[in-house]
């Protein structure tokens, strides 16, 4: 009876002394992130347009970038992507002369701004050192608002649409709570465009397809908590 109870509590101890040292190893690591980049948009636009022909041409911007990580485990993480744009359009060697302007011209389409949450899922190597790169994939959805046609058409209408993104970057190490960051996306994103240029002939819209598949190029500081 005495070695049945001496087997019990040793197994009692045993079972204790993992779950404990499981529960250590999990908790082992900081599991937030929250990082402050700056970013320049940049970007890598190419347009089907209808009717007038030509392509698109899209400013590049800087914005500030606001994100939020948590791991999983200390190399599998998600990312939250937020941050908003504002851009200029105009379309490029587009043909008017059916209404009586140039055969190749610029459209002014004024400016629109773009809201594009992204998600992806990381691979974070080598979290134990000062210099940690990271992968990512996932997915992006574009809000377009407040959109402002400028002075040349009547009005401009965007679609929302999702894309994809690819990510990679890399954390630098300053103490056991902050860091610096590099990091570089490519979101692949296509939209619809519809241009109201009823102003200029009526009953005139021009239907386009565009491809705006921006470069986002950022450096920041960030927290891990």
């Amino acid at each position: 009876m005495k070695k049945v109870a001496f087997i019990a509590l040793s197994l009692s101890l045993l079972c204790t002394g993992f779950a404990n040292a499981q529960e250590e190893n999990s908790n082992s690591f900081k599991k937030w992130m929250v990082r402050v980049r700056g970013v320049a948009v940049i970007p890598s636009e190419c347009a089907d347009i209808g009717i007038i022909g030509g392509d698109a041409s899209i400013s590049n911007t800087v914005i500030p970038e606001l994100d939020f990580t948590y791991f999983f485990t200390k190399n599998i993480a998600a990312e939250l992507i937020l941050g908003t744009s504002k851009h200029d359009v105009h379309t490029t060697a587009s043909d008017i002369s059916a209404i009586g302007g140039p055969s190749k011209t610029d459209v002014n389409l004024g400016s629109v701004y773009l809201l594009p949450p992204t998600l992806t899922l990381q691979y974070h190597f080598m979290p134990e050192k000062c210099f940690k790169p990271y992968v990512g994939a996932g997915i992006n959805y574009t809000i377009f608002y407040n959109v402002d046609g400028g002075n040349t058409v009547k009005d401009v209408k965007y679609d929302n649409a999702f894309g994809f993104a690819l990510q990679a970057g890399l954390d630098y190490k300053i103490n056991d709570k902050f860091f610096i960051n590099i990091d570089a996306k490519k979101i692949f994103l296509k939209t619809d465009v519809t241009v109201d240029a009823s102003n200029l002939s009526p009953g005139l819209s021009i239907p386009a397809s565009v491809n705006i598949d921006p470069w986002l190029l950022g450096v920041g500081v960030g927290m891990k908590f």
